[in-house]
């Protein structure tokens, strides 16, 4: 795992204004745009996107996919192939295809900044937009921040699970989305990738051992390990493709004539299956006795963060780990009940103002899919004493610090809304440090403390006896 570091910025296409991003909206986004059009339902309308529950029965998101977000709704056009396209799809007025010609983002956004410690009900992102604007960003967004922040979480969770060794993100031959999944990990803790593209782009240091295939490539492991040995200044053996036990010792035999000959270092070893925490113990012994206490002990194979947190409470000598799947699809885990796979972000009008500026609170009622009406704020009071949820109009609550902050104003992105993404991971890392140990605990019998002001709850109830009355609230 020891390839050199190339530092380099991330050099990607995200704020690539030449590509259309406009069908990437679900159908029904489209016909509810159009039957606003042709109703005149124009006016201003405040969207908030966030979670109703922490995935993995745990108590926070780590916000990220704030840059693809943005991406999307600053490239956000038709082109003339999609608007054909959607002239053969429905019997659109030709009027509507030329609305949506000349059609770009140029409302406000709001956001939490990538790397900040988010909780269940929270805008994370909020949108103020004529409604046809708005409502069409809402697949595009929901899709960019779903999915980082359920692998920026999942790796976080994983990263304090290792309690302080290095993590690897593996996950390029499993993932979904493998550059999303490597950029999110990078936000959670992970600062290597085995996925070289990713790394070249986002500028982190790609990682990498050796597979089976090379070893079985040879006729006997020895000869596979001799030819790496010999190869590579600084490499890495695979211990497991036949016997463990016997590969230690030949590793160990080899790596001794390499150094002796060719100055070439065994780096590390790594482990990919049986029992991790006895074969650690293992090999660390043979390591240590033919006088190669610096080679380093590796450990994947479909590991996730309870699997190394029991690792390391039983002291088993592994000085890094690799996780690939489950951190790669954000999964969860039977064996602890917890869900994963998906975060369920979702994207709720909250507001609407009319083109004569007569604005109204929208909710939701459905039981646990319910929503808050009003345009909101969101403040942290303290170091994680409890945070608030309030109506915007309402006085700042004393002592905290609010969440969101404009990213997107009048349709222009604001030069501070994309740092770089080590500052963004050293944000993220800050964040979780100071994040108290009850709430970084990998399941919570108690969720995080949000607190609704008294102004915002009286407005929920009063739009709820209206509704369940059937007159105007």
């Amino acid at each position: 795992m020891g390839a050199p570091h190339i530092v380099k910025q991330e050099t990607s296409n995200l704020l690539d204004k030449t590509m259309s991003r406009a069908l990437t909206t679900d159908l029904y986004h489209q016909d509810t745009a159009y039957v606003a059009w042709r109703t005149g339902r124009t006016g201003t309308a405040t969207f908030d996107l966030y979670i109703r529950g922490a995935p993995f029965g745990g108590a926070y998101v780590l916000v990220a996919g704030l840059a693809t977000a943005l991406s999307h709704t600053t490239s956000f056009r038709y082109t003339e192939e999609d608007l054909q396209y959607l002239a053969q799809l429905r019997a659109y007025d030709p009027d509507f295809l030329a609305f949506l010609r000349d059609l770009r983002f140029t409302g406000n956004i709001s956001a939490m900044p990538e790397g900040t410690v988010a909780f269940p009900d929270e805008p994370i992102l909020q949108v103020r937009a004529p409604f046809i604007e708005a409502v069409l960003l809402e697949s595009g967004l929901l899709q960019s921040i779903n999915l980082a922040t359920l692998i920026a979480t999942k790796a976080s969770r994983i990263v304090t699970a290792a309690a302080g060794r290095p993590v690897s993100e593996f996950a390029l031959r499993r993932a979904h989305a493998p550059y999303e999944v490597a950029r999110a990990a990078s936000i959670g803790g992970c600062p290597t990738t085995s996925n070289v593209a990713a790394a070249k782009r986002l500028g982190l240091q790609p990682t990498g051992t050796i597979p089976h295939a090379l070893v079985q490539l040879f006729d006997t492991e020895r000869e596979a390990f001799e030819a790496v040995a010999t190869t590579l200044p600084q490499y890495t053996l695979l211990l497991d493709t036949y016997d463990l036990h016997q590969a230690i010792h030949t590793a160990v035999e080899v790596a001794r004539q390499a150094r002796q000959r060719l100055g070439h270092d065994l780096v590390a070893v790594r482990l990919d299956s049986g029992d991790l925490a006895a074969d650690s113990r293992y090999v660390r012994g043979v390591l240590d006795a033919g006088g190669l206490d610096s080679a380093r002990i590796l450990a994947s194979g479909d590991l996730d963060e309870f699997s190394i947190t029991k690792l390391i409470n039983t002291n088993a000598p592994i000085d890094g780990f690799g996780v690939g799947t489950n951190l790669g699809i954000g999964a969860g885990s039977l064996e602890h009940r917890v869900a994963g796979g998906t975060l369920g972000a979702v994207y709720k009008l909250a507001e609407y103002e009319d083109l004569a500026g007569t604005a109204s609170a929208r909710l939701k009622l459905g039981g646990d899919k319910s929503s808050w009406p009003g345009r909101k704020l969101v403040y942290r009071a303290g170091q994680y004493a409890h945070d608030i949820i309030q109506l915007a109009s309402e006085a700042p609550p004393p002592d905290a610090a609010p969440l969101l902050r404009p990213v997107v104003q009048s349709g222009t992105l604001l030069p501070e809304s994309s740092p770089p993404l080590p500052e963004i991971a050293a944000v993220a890392a800050a964040n979780l440090r100071a994040l108290p140990k009850q709430w970084r605990r990998l399941t919570v019998e108690h969720a995080y403390r949000v607190q609704f002001s008294s102004g915002l709850r009286a407005l929920r109830e009063r739009l709820v006896r209206a509704l369940q009355e059937g007159r105007e609230p």
